[in-house]
């Protein structure tokens, strides 16, 4: 009743209207004043708006679903899928190690040149190696069933920390039981929310995740270009009055998984130095290879160890091991002891594996010639390549990781990652080559093209590196002749 009560005022109040604006000269008459047309529709019309804010929502009875329709709705719901649809490109089957990955290995019952394993100064199956894991497994069994600071410390744990602190000429380092989670759990424990990390487009996906957990703000500069960094830190301290009250931090990688290059670190020093920054050092593919002693890249661009913040590392290369290790100073590394989530929440480094990474250290030191072994090799491996077709060599000449890209891009990241995997499966299937395509997962955003990568080892012989690069040249050719 009240709805077509106002339906009718404001049908009436239209006509009304109409004929006030029809005769202008007319006037209404309120409580005895005399009010102008115009004036007198607005006030009526605000009176009608009132009223109808006023009056309650039309809301339907509530009736409740019977028994068929509820069994009829439960039919029709489909649930949103947890993952999206597997793609005919998503179903890839890696291949299959049956033996330790040496510089020759088993892959689907077939021996293979292994050119896919990081095992820098070839101590996979190392004797010493072997020998120190058989004695700690008899003392401490697999695991110790615990993290670091709930009943998983043992002695060997703090020899290797000590071990490693005294290689590399810190005051202390800490043990993470995971190499890749060593640099996503250091990350946050410095770097927080409205923090400012500097950092390399390329660097590689643990470096990612570390900068996602840490919520502080990321700013990239491009690939081991210093120009570019430099412009970022002006662009940041110079220009930004806030930014010089923050903490700030540049972060890099010694040598880059995802190109081969190799980071001047001496130019970094002297520009964290200039802008006053922090440098966080990943140094998982450079330490054992890189310096004189294989101490890494500070060693290389004889930058004292000290002028780095914070250092870190991936045991499972060079050292032939697991786990992962950040050195720094005392303060720095009792910092994670309480605020690094790998470190605190994750069970700690089986104890034949920090046996053995003292071991790997001792023989390293023992035998300085594996680094040189491996120089050689990576200068053959250089020149063996030389003006292979299609593709070019983007790694710097001392890296261990030997980079190759397609000298022309199709256009699209996964077509060019479908032409290198066609001759990474060529190499392994018709010239027992075994090498990898750089294919990243989809929470991969580095910025980097696409390549084939090669890690090279001291315990490669020259006939190796020979077969490689003559097989790569000869299924290069053969698979890029059209697309060159």
């Amino acid at each position: 009743m009240a709805s077509n009560y106002v339906v009718n005022l404001v049908n009436s109040t239209l006509a009304w209207v109409t004929a006030t604006l029809d005769a202008p000269s007319s006037r209404a008459v309120v409580f005895g004043v005399p009010i102008g047309g115009h004036l007198f529709v607005e006030v009526l019309l605000f009176a009608v708006i009132v009223f109808l804010l006023s009056q309650k929502s039309y809301k339907p009875p509530k009736k409740p679903l019977t028994e068929k329709e509820i069994n009829d709705l439960c039919e029709e719901w489909v649930p949103e899928p947890l993952i999206p649809p597997i793609t005919e490109d998503m179903q890839y089957e890696p291949p299959v190690l049956e033996s330790a990955a040496g510089p020759h290995t088993i892959v689907n019952g077939k021996e293979v040149v292994n050119f896919a394993s990081a095992n820098y100064l070839g101590l996979i199956g190392h004797e010493k190696l072997i020998e120190s894991c058989t004695s700690a497994l008899e003392k401490y069994g697999v695991g110790s069933c615990g993290p670091r600071g709930f009943y998983g410390t043992i002695d060997v744990h703090l020899d290797c920390e000590a071990r490693i602190a005294k290689f590399l000429g810190t005051p202390d380092s800490i043990l993470y039981s995971y190499g890749l989670s060593t640099m996503f759990s250091a990350i946050p424990a410095f770097c927080k929310k409205g923090d400012i990390i500097v950092v390399d487009e390329g660097v590689h996906w643990g470096i990612q995740n570390g900068l996602y957990l840490s919520r502080s703000t990321i700013v990239y500069f491009k690939h081991n270009d210093m120009e570019s960094l430099r412009n970022t830190l002006e662009e940041i301290t110079v220009r930004n009055e806030r930014a010089k009250k923050l903490r700030r931090y540049i972060v890099v990688e010694a040598v880059y998984q995802n190109s081969g290059q190799i980071a001047p670190l001496d130019e970094i020093v002297k520009l964290k130095e200039k802008y006053f920054f922090r440098v966080l050092l990943d140094e998982s593919n450079s330490f054992g290879v890189l310096g004189k002693g294989g101490r890494g890249l500070t060693e290389s661009c004889s930058v004292p160890v000290e002028k780095i913040d914070i250092i870190t590392a991936a045991m499972g290369h060079a050292l032939a091991a697991e786990g992962g290790f950040c050195t720094g100073s005392a303060r720095v590394t009792d910092h994670q002891r309480l605020s690094s989530s790998g470190y605190v929440f994750s069970a700690s480094l089986p104890p034949y594996l920090a046996s053995a990474a003292i071991t790997a250290i001792d023989i390293l030191e023992d035998n300085p010639d594996l680094i040189t072994k491996l120089k050689t090799n990576i200068t053959l491996l250089w020149k063996g390549l030389s003006g292979i077709m299609g593709l070019s060599l983007v790694s710097n000449p001392e890296s261990p990781i030997v980079f190759l890209k397609l000298q022309k891009s199709t256009g699209s990241p996964k077509s060019d990652l479908q032409l290198l995997e066609d001759i990474a499966d060529r190499l392994l299937k018709d010239h027992s080559i075994f090498v990898v395509a750089s294919k990243r997962s989809t929470l991969d955003k580095c910025r980097l093209p696409v390549g084939i990568r090669l890690f090279i080892s001291a315990a490669h012989s020259e006939a190796d590196l020979l077969k490689a690069s003559e097989s790569l040249k000869m299924v290069a050719e053969s698979v890029l002749k059209n697309h060159i």
